[in-house]
C-alpha cells in the first residue's frame, strides 16, 4: 500500500510539471515559472521523475517500508548517472535530496522540519517560506514549483490522518507523525496560493526543568503549579497565539500521577503525556456531504462517561466551555485547559462568551458563579517582543463578590525595560498573597513553605 501510494504521488508530481508547460497561466504562476526556471537542473529533473516512476513499480515491488528510500536514493542515483556524463558533486547531492524529500518526506521543507533549531515552518505561497527560530521569523531561501505543489505537500500531510481539503473546505487541521500540529488554507479564501503553518513539536517533549532553564517561569512557580495539579485544582492557561499555551498545558499534564486514567480532547492531537492510562480523543471534520463532524463538545460530553479522572482539552474556543465548566463542577477537579486571551480578566470574559455560544440562556450572573465555582487557578502565558515566553501572572480565582468575581495574582513577570541586544529585561515576583487553596494543598499532604509567598523573595 505504502509503494502504491508513492507511484501515485510521483505521477501527480508528472502530471504538475507537464502542466506547467501549458499557456494561460495565473500572473502568480507565471513568476513561480520564473523561479523553476532559475534552476538550471530542472530538466533534469523531471526526467529523473518519470524515470523513477517507469521503474518504481519493476524494481521496488515487494520492499518494506524501512528499506524504501534506501532503494529510492539507489534508483535516483542511477537514473542520473544515465542522464549525464559530468555533474558537480554538490548539485548531484542536492537533486538526490529534492527527489527523495519530495517521494517520501514533504518536498522543498522537509529538511526545515528536521532542523531542531527550527520551531515552526510558515508557507506564504509558493514562493516565500519562513521559519521561527529562537522566536524571531526568518525569511529561507525555500521555494515550491507552483501553487499545485504547495497544495500536492498539503494533500500528503492531511491524507493519512482522513482529513480534506478542497474549494468546498478550503481550511484544514491535521498533524504530522511526530505530532507537529498544521493549519492550512488555500484559494480562495487564500489570496497568495496555499499556505501552511506548522508548529513542531520536539522530539523529547519538554519538561519544567527545560521551562526554568529558557526563564520562562521561576523556581518557586513551578513548584507551585506542580502543587496545584497534584491537589487537582481546576487550571486553565491563557494566552495569546504562539505563546507557548499547550506546551505548557503539556508539561502541566505530566504532573498528574501516573495511576489516574486520563483523557485527552483535541481538535488535531498533539499532546504528549507520558503516563500510561491515557485516551486521546480527536475531533473529526464534516464529510463532503456536510455530515459526520464531531466537535470538541461532543467529546467533552462523551468524555463524562468514560470515567475520566482527568479530563485536558487542547482548547475551548465555543459551547464547549459550558460543558467543561460543569464537569469541573462536578467531580472531574483537576482538570486543564487552554484559551485565547490577553489577561486573566480577559479569559474570564472570554468564558463567558464562549459559554453564551452554547445556545443555552443562563443570566450572566449564573454563569459567572459557574466560572468561579470551577476555576481555581488561571495561568496567564505571553510571548514578549524579543520571542521568549513568560508566564506573567500565576491568578487565583477567589469567587464572587456581588456580581463580579475576585482574582488575585499570586506571582507575577514584571518587564522592566530592554537591554541594549533587545532582550527584555525583567524579573518574577511574589505578590506577598498567601494563596486560598493553600488549605486543600495541605488536605492532600503538600506542605509549602510560606517564604514562598512572601514579596521580598525575588
Amino acid at each position: 500500500m505504502f509503494i502504491i501510494s508513492l507511484l501515485e504521488r510521483l505521477e501527480r508530481i508528472k502530471q504538475q510539471e507537464l502542466a506547467e508547460k501549458k499557456p494561460g497561466l495565473a500572473t502568480a504562476e507565471k513568476k513561480t515559472e520564473a523561479t523553476v526556471k532559475s534552476d538550471p537542473h530542472n530538466k533534469l529533473k523531471i526526467k529523473i521523475h518519470k524515470k523513477v516512476i517507469e521503474e518504481m513499480g519493476r524494481q521496488l515491488e515487494g520492499e518494506g517500508d524501512g528499506t524504501f528510500a534506501l532503494r529510492l536514493k539507489e534508483l535516483v542515483t542511477s537514473a542520473i548517472e544515465q542522464e549525464v556524463a559530468v555533474i558537480p558533486k554538490s548539485d548531484k547531492e542536492r537533486i538526490i535530496k529534492e527527489i527523495v524529500d519530495e517521494a517520501v518526506g514533504f518536498g522543498p521543507i522537509h529538511p526545515l522540519l528536521n532542523d531542531e533549531s527550527i520551531s515552526e515552518v510558515l508557507v506564504n505561497g509558493p514562493n516565500q517560506v519562513y521559519v521561527e527560530r529562537k522566536g524571531r521569523l526568518e525569511l529561507t531561501e525555500v521555494v515550491f514549483r507552483d501553487n499545485a505543489h504547495v497544495q500536492h505537500i498539503i494533500e500528503k500531510i492531511v491524507a493519512p490522518i482522513g482529513r480534506r481539503i478542497d474549494e468546498s473546505s478550503p481550511m484544514v487541521d491535521a498533524r504530522l507523525p511526530d505530532g507537529s500540529r498544521v493549519n492550512a488554507v488555500i484559494p480562495p479564501i487564500s489570496l497568495c496560493g496555499p499556505c501552511i503553518s506548522i508548529r513542531k513539536f520536539a522530539k523529547d517533549p519538554l519538561t519544567i526543568d527545560d521551562l526554568l532553564e529558557f526563564g520562562t517561569l521561576s523556581l518557586e512557580m513551578a513548584a507551585f503549579l506542580e502543587a496545584a495539579v497534584k491537589a487537582r485544582l481546576n487550571v486553565v492557561v491563557s494566552g495569546g497565539t504562539g505563546s507557548g499555551k499547550t506546551t505548557t498545558l503539556n508539561i502541566l499534564s505530566s504532573f498528574i500521577p501516573d495511576d489516574e486514567r486520563i483523557v485527552t480532547i483535541e481538535d488535531a492531537a498533539e499532546l504528549q503525556l507520558r503516563q500510561n492510562h491515557v485516551v486521546s480523543l480527536e475531533t473529526r471534520p464534516a464529510n463532503i456531504e456536510g455530515k459526520g463532524a464531531v466537535t470538541i463538545r461532543d467529546l467533552v460530553k462523551n468524555s463524562l462517561r468514560m470515567r475520566p479522572e482527568r479530563i485536558v482539552v487542547g482548547e475551548v474556543r465555543s459551547g464547549e466551555a459550558l460543558d467543561m465548566l460543569q464537569a469541573m463542577n462536578t467531580g472531574h477537579d483537576g482538570s486543564l485547559t487552554t484559551g485565547h486571551a490577553n489577561s486573566p480578566r480577559d479569559m474570564l470574559s472570554r468564558l463567558e462568551t464562549m459559554v453564551l455560544m452554547a445556545g443555552i440562556e443562563l443570566p450572566v450572573r449564573a454563569i459567572r458563579e459557574q466560572i468561579s465555582s470551577a476555576i481555581d487557578l488561571i495561568v496567564q502565558q505571553s510571548r514578549l517582543r524579543d520571542g521568549s515566553r513568560k508566564l506573567t501572572h500565576l491568578t487565583e480565582v477567589q469567587g464572587m463578590e456581588g456580581e463580579v468575581i475576585v482574582l488575585q495574582d499570586l506571582f507575577i513577570y514584571e518587564q522592566k525595560g530592554i537591554s541594549e541586544d533587545g532582550k527584555c529585561l525583567g524579573n518574577f515576583r511574589s505578590t506577598g498573597i498567601r494563596p486560598k487553596s493553600i488549605h486543600l494543598l495541605e488536605s492532600v499532604g503538600i506542605k509549602l513553605p510560606s517564604i514562598m509567598f512572601a514579596s521580598d523573595r525575588f
